[in-house]
């Protein structure tokens, strides 16, 4: 994984200890029962190893309620992961929870929806991320029109970071359904950051693919 963490940059301060992914999945599957003070204690930590850690229990234990269909503990791990943002704080931990448990309960629940969603115009790039990257659990249910809504509030966003983020959300939708990505770039096209078309495009043919980055 690459993080930028030089002066000024999104992961300034953050620490790590080099464990590998592999390393924290096979941590998470031993203390998958942690509970939330526990969870708490790994998400406190200044160690970006601790806080994904906390972060795949937490996804496992939401994913548990899923397949239970438990919306009471659903509410409860989602309050928790709301209240606890701050300490989501790095691209990876957004991507690793995002689709999984904000994007699913924006799913179920209607006020959540209108809440993570509006986190987009939030002066934090880490809460836009959540926003944007929770639009993954309504692709892959077949819901587009989030994905298209916050993609064109991040049109003029100006980190780099976010237009990956967009640019990679918009190319998931257009593995399902090309036709709302070509109507997305045909009438955003000229005001789309370079980044952000380049990411949308990726899986196109290279002749059409050409043709956009040409405008």
């Amino acid at each position: 994984m690459f993080f930028k963490t030089g002066p000024g940059q999104y992961g300034h301060g953050d620490e790590f200890i080099g464990v590998k992914t592999e390393g924290i999945k096979t941590t998470a599957k031993e203390f998958a029962s942690l509970d939330l003070p526990g969870i708490q204690t790994l998400l406190d930590s200044a160690i970006h190893e601790d806080r994904s850690l906390g972060v795949v229990i937490l996804r496992t234990q939401y994913e548990k309620t899923i397949k239970q269909d438990d919306r009471s503990l659903q509410r409860s791990l989602f309050n928790f992961y709301w209240k606890n943002r701050k300490r989501i704080n790095n691209w990876d931990l957004v991507d690793g929870s995002a689709p999984y448990i904000s994007g699913h309960f924006a799913f179920v629940d209607s006020a959540a929806k209108a809440k993570i969603f509006g986190l987009i115009h939030s002066k934090s790039i880490w809460d836009r991320r959540i926003a944007m990257i929770s639009t993954y659990y309504f692709i892959r249910e077949g819901e587009f029109k989030p994905v298209m809504d916050l993609a064109r509030e991040l049109l003029n966003d100006k980190e780099d970071l976010m237009h990956k983020a967009s640019g990679w959300m918009l190319r998931e939708m257009g593995k399902r359904d090309v036709r709302h990505l070509r109507d997305f770039l045909d009438h955003h096209l000229q005001d789309m950051p370079r980044t952000m078309l380049r990411y949308a495009i990726e899986k196109f043919p290279e002749k059409e693919r050409l043709k956009y980055l040409r405008g």
